[in-house]
């Protein structure tokens, strides 16, 4: 039979958590579901765990590599993997309700879109909180620029979780559903930009089945080398990709720069020394790739002490 789902879970060291994955994948287990995880390098007992759920997790497909290449890689050599009629993600230490995966799936063919976004529930040690994606009209079907919303408003770009939906592995074709391996952070941001940006049409359904572990010491986000810096790079990367096009998504992504700027400014104490030092000029050195009409539509918005602030990276 061939398989109607394909889930993708990326993970790296994770054995603490790997088997509560696992084992909400073995409550939504369907004949029809593929179930891909990428093991990158892991140094710990992870791949070991993974594989023993082959004897109860039908559909189970164990990929290992000795040394990891990052979140990015290890989602693209799942999705190369993957056979299903649609994709989505899990990363190894977040889980889903039982049933949810057979209800995500019908809600995409129900609505007949490129993908489907949901809801999730963040869970921060026992606090659960339900996050909702941004476009409150749900089960309606827009083009997929319409998640593109003004700056300064947020919009289905501003909500950049992979594994908080659904997506027809046809898009692979368009390089929609992969990772830039550059990006060891906001890989997902630059992700979700270019789905949008290119996908003819998606979704959003009131589904809450995913939830996602928040504020590991692990995750790169705790983090403070040079990686902290890559959110530069992506936003970067998308204001070039919108070179030539409506000058509204410029300032969108522009505004979304900025904020992050002044955010990593504010929190610059986290970063490593040598990282903190280099911020200042990385950050110059992206402003100045800016489109300056962009940038001078956009700084006045943001509020006088950002405003200041990041007229000090400008000539």
């Amino acid at each position: 039979m061939a398989a109607t789902l394909s889930v993708i879970v990326p993970v790296r060291d994770g054995e603490r958590h790997i088997a509560d994955a696992l084992t909400s994948l073995r409550a939504n287990a369907r004949a029809d579901f593929e179930f891909i995880v990428v093991d990158d390098g892991s140094a710990d007992a992870t791949r070991e765990i993974a594989e023993s759920f082959r004897g109860d997790l039908p559909g189970l497909t164990v990929i290992g590599r000795d040394a990891s290449s990052g979140v990015s890689a290890a989602r693209n050599l799942g999705l190369a993997a993957a056979s299903g009629t649609y994709v989505t993600y899990l990363d190894g230490d977040d889980w889903y309700a039982p049933g949810y995966l057979p209800q995500l799936v019908s809600a995409i063919e129900r609505l007949g879109c490129d993908f489907v976004r949901v809801d999730h529930v963040r869970v921060t040690g026992t606090t659960r909180e339900v996050r909702r994606a941004p476009e409150q009209r749900r089960g309606v079907v827009f083009p997929g620029r319409a998640g593109i919303t003004g700056m300064g408003r947020l919009g289905m770009v501003d909500y950049p979780v992979p594994w908080a939906g659904i997506y027809r592995r046809s898009l692979a074709g368009q390089g929609l559903l992969t990772f830039d391996p550059a990006l060891a952070t906001a890989e997902d941001r630059a992700w979700v930009w270019r789905l949008h940006l290119h996908a003819a049409t998606y979704a959003v359904a009131s589904l809450t089945g995913v939830f996602y572990r928040r504020g590991r010491k692990a995750s790169l986000t705790q983090v403070g080398d040079e990686r902290q810096l890559h959110f530069l790079d992506a936003y970067l990367g998308v204001i070039h990709d919108l070179d030539g096009d409506d000058p509204e998504l410029v300032r969108k992504a522009t505004h979304n720069l900025c904020a992050l700027i002044a955010y990593h400014h504010k929190l610059r104490g986290r970063l490593r020394p040598d990282v903190a030092a280099t911020f200042d000029t990385r950050a110059t050195a992206a402003l100045r790739e800016v489109p300056p009409d962009a940038l001078a539509v956009v700084l006045p918005t943001l509020g006088h002490a950002r405003e200041k602030l990041l007229r000090r990276f400008l000539p």
